[in-house]
């Protein structure tokens, strides 16, 4: 198991009632649901563009070619919504650079989730494992943007009923700080320094028709 996260046997739950501040379409970002309220929001500002985000997901491919040594027990699994796509273009680059394919799949943490009693009722995503499941594999989970750190641990919560792999680690493409839990990314696309008044949304071609990653400040705040 990697040191980075830890598993899902060695930390509780989190109490109902904490929140890790995700948008219901951008994971961990910060911004949450419902009416808007409080401080006008500034005009986004673009931190990352597509060719930015494309040579980070380039870097994170070799570091965990490096790491791994090969990513022959590798499996990518990406957070709906936008670590999905991020995942498999992080395969595309491992087999790019290394001439094999590296399973992918999904994981739904929406019932993992430690605040389902305070926030509305929300469509379960999918959770694809590949053929040949998690069991004594590397999974590596990804996400587009990590934040407080509770979707991560719903997601090791997750991977505790569907198997036990050898290892775990994350990749996110942006790490915008304030963690609440004792969780760290093994790779990270870009350090992003924020304030917890501020939104970061990631928009990726596939579901967006654009690739980049913006940040909203809010007037006043």
């Amino acid at each position: 198991m990697a040191d980075a996260i830890p598993h899902a046997h060695d930390h509780p739950r989190a109490p109902d009632g904490a929140r890790d501040g995700r948008d219901e379409s951008h994971s961990d970002s910060g911004q949450a649901s419902g009416p808007a309220s409080g401080p006008t929001p500034q005009a986004p500002r673009a931190v990352l563009e597509g060719p930015d985000i494309n040579r980070a997901l380039i870097r994170i491919a070799h570091e965990i070619l490096e790491r791994t040594k090969g990513a022959d027990d590798v499996v990518l699994l990406g957070i709906p919504t936008r670590g999905v796509q991020l995942a498999a273009r992080l395969a595309g680059h491992i087999e790019q650079f290394e001439g094999a394919k590296v399973p992918v799949g999904s994981l739904d943490v929406t019932m993992y989730r430690d605040d389902l009693r305070l926030r509305p009722a929300r469509a379960l995503g999918a959770t694809r494992l590949p053929s040949a499941g998690i069991d004594d594999r590397v999974v590596v989970l990804v996400d587009d943007v990590l934040y407080s750190g509770r979707t991560v641990r719903a997601a090791l919560d997750a991977l505790n009923d569907l198997g036990r792999p050898r290892a775990v680690q994350l990749a996110a493409l942006v790490d915008r700080g304030h963690r609440e839990l004792p969780i760290r990314a093994d790779y990270v696309g870009k350090n992003l320094p924020t304030a917890k008044s501020e939104t970061v949304k990631v928009y990726l071609n596939e579901v967006d028709d654009r690739d980049a990653v913006v940040l909203i400040k809010k007037e006043g705040a």
